[in-house]
């Protein structure tokens, strides 16, 4: 009887052992649609980090410098993967250090899952460190991360964790970041049955709630009705919903003039015959006169926020048909909305009729001319079509916001097999660094990051996560010792007798070089030193970091300071 009562003892502990903890559970079904987890340490979420150790699945556990640049990571991963974006954080400072990329996420409708630790349940309300319960006084989690998440729900139970996980990702895959909160004893407790567990019943949260698809017959109708000519403005939702090829189809069919917003450059090929130029506050000022002359202009993938439709209001609002063809609701008059799964739609519209007139006649698009500076170093201009020379197909490009962003965005056409992000949802800056090392890891391709100084001083030190990694990104920066944006609001909306945001000199490249001495660093001055470095760098196989040194008062290709110039 002893012996028999021994046997089934130790069989019961084996059982315990081999069976796998909420956090080794969570890591498995993030693994069936991502390989990487991005994120920041921290005791209420080692757990979580050990569960990613002790994994057979291929995901790779990546620790960043800052929980922003960890979320942006996770942010450019997804953008340019169509994958889930994942990012780990810790409760307090660190959970809340995710909330300002969630809301680019959220803005710009990227999937991606936030995993954050909290306090165990059983010190909630009761002066718990970095408790954010919402008891006793404290921080509401749920409700914080609620405002930049399409679902957001605290896991109380073990038994929950599928269900919650699954929840999770369907939100974010329907467009933008989702959030589970994590309370360390939960993570650490064990599933009491991993079949059982993953039925069980739906955990509550928000959710992400979708229109109800609208008709289809008006808006088609509104395509075979249509004998003129066309133009089509694509936004980020056709790279989101990765429909590229049936954009082109779509072109093909209706012969259209193709315009892309300032940050879906890559939703049409740049050097494509059709291709038109860019739309709105960065954009070329022919698309006004495109889209005036147009019968009928299909907005595919965008609700037109100010930063696509700046300049181009009257046009539209004067264009004799608009159809719209996305998620959201657009801010302009339209005649008729499709709703639904992109791609089925783009085909359904390429397949209801074609014009009978002539189809759009390529005419080459003007760049919009700038004031001449007078000031130090190279040009934006100038400095961009160096890297455009250099740029081989299937290079991605991730941009920062500001001026160094209008100029890439303006000049720097995206080379073919390419992908090109930038950050206007909520425009912050830094982004780039993380992103572009997410995009890099993801996509397994060298990438440019493109940013400015100013941006380099916030987050830039996500340099060192490259360097940790050996991830092949080339980061740019264009130093002009300021935050060269506000220096020109400053002189063109203001005075101009004081400023804020002129900066004493510093010379990035050299400080780098000394800090990563394992990677190629420059600080160059010229155009021809840039170009130099450019070429010296072409071969390298991990990060490369150079600084070019620009005008703080250099005027950028944006619509509305150049406005203030022609007034």
């Amino acid at each position: 009887m002893n012996r028999t009562r021994s046997i089934l003892e130790a069989a019961s502990e084996t059982a315990v052992k081999c069976r796998k903890s909420v956090a080794d559970h969570i890591v498995d079904l993030i693994a069936e649609r991502s390989d990487h987890v991005f994120g920041v340490g921290g005791a209420n979420i080692e757990d979580l980090y050990d569960a990613l150790h002790r994994s057979t699945a291929s995901i790779t556990g990546i620790v960043a410098k800052h929980e922003f640049g960890a979320a942006t990571m996770a942010d450019g991963y997804a953008r340019t993967t169509n994958r889930l974006g994942v990012v780990a954080a810790t409760s307090g400072g660190g959970a809340l250090n995710l909330i300002a990329a969630l809301g680019e996420s959220f803005d710009s409708r990227v999937p991606v899952l936030a995993l954050v630790g909290q306090p165990p349940l059983a010190l909630e309300g009761r002066g718990a460190f970095q408790d954010t319960s919402g008891g006793a006084g404290r921080i509401d989690a749920e409700r914080l991360f609620g405002s930049v998440a399409r679902f957001c729900v605290k896991l109380t139970r073990a038994g929950d964790v599928t269900a919650a996980v699954e929840q999770a990702i369907s939100a974010a895959m329907a467009g933008g970041p989702a959030v589970l909160l994590l309370p360390k004893d939960i993570q650490t407790q064990l599933l009491p049955d991993v079949g059982s567990a993953a039925r069980a019943g739906l955990v509550s949260g928000p959710g992400f709630v979708r229109d109800e698809p609208d008709t289809h017959d008006e808006a088609l109708a509104l395509v075979a009705a249509c004998t003129g000519r066309t133009v089509i403005v694509a936004g980020p939702e056709v790279a989101r919903a990765d429909a590229r090829a049936e954009l082109v189809v779509m072109a093909r069919a209706l012969r259209a003039a193709v315009v892309v917003t300032p940050d879906a450059k890559d939703a049409f090929p740049n050097d494509d015959p059709l291709f038109a130029g860019i739309a709105g506050i960065m954009g070329h000022p022919r698309i006004a006169e495109l889209i005036g002359d147009a019968a009928l202009c299909v907005l595919v993938g965008t609700p037109m926020p100010v930063m696509a439709r700046a300049g181009l209001e009257a046009a539209l609002a004067n264009c004799p048909n608009v159809l719209h063809v996305g998620t959201d609701p657009a801010f302009v008059r339209t005649d008729a909305w499709l709703r639904g799964p992109l791609r089925t739609l783009l085909v359904e519209v390429a397949s209801a009729t074609a014009p009978t007139e002539p189809g759009y006649a390529p005419i080459p698009t003007p760049a919009l001319s700038v004031p001449a500076a007078s000031g130090p170093g190279v040009r934006y201009r100038d400095a961009i079509e160096a890297i455009k020379a250099r740029l081989t197909p299937g290079t991605d490009v991730v941009v920062d916001a500001g001026n160094t962003g209008a100029a890439a965005v303006h000049h720097l056409p995206v080379p073919p097999d390419s992908r090109f992000v930038i950050a206007l949802g909520m425009g912050g800056m830094g982004y780039a660094f993380g992103a572009g090392i997410g995009s890099a890891l993801g996509r397994r391709r060298r990438t440019f990051v493109i940013a400015g100084d100013g941006a380099y001083f916030m987050h830039g030190h996500e340099v060192h996560t490259a360097v940790e990694y050996h991830v092949p990104v080339t980061f740019v920066i264009f130093n002009n010792n300021a935050h060269a944006m506000c220096v020109t609001r400053e002189q063109l909306y203001y005075s101009g007798d004081y400023t804020y945001n002129r900066f004493g000199s510093a010379r990035i490249g050299a400080a780098v070089a000394a800090m990563f001495p394992r990677i190629p660093a420059y600080s160059t001055d010229t155009r021809a030193e840039f170009e130099a470095a450019l070429d010296q760098t072409s071969e390298a196989t991990g990060p490369v970091f150079i600084e070019i040194l620009c005008d703080p008062d250099e005027i950028p290709p944006f619509a509305p300071f150049l406005k203030e110039f022609s007034a």
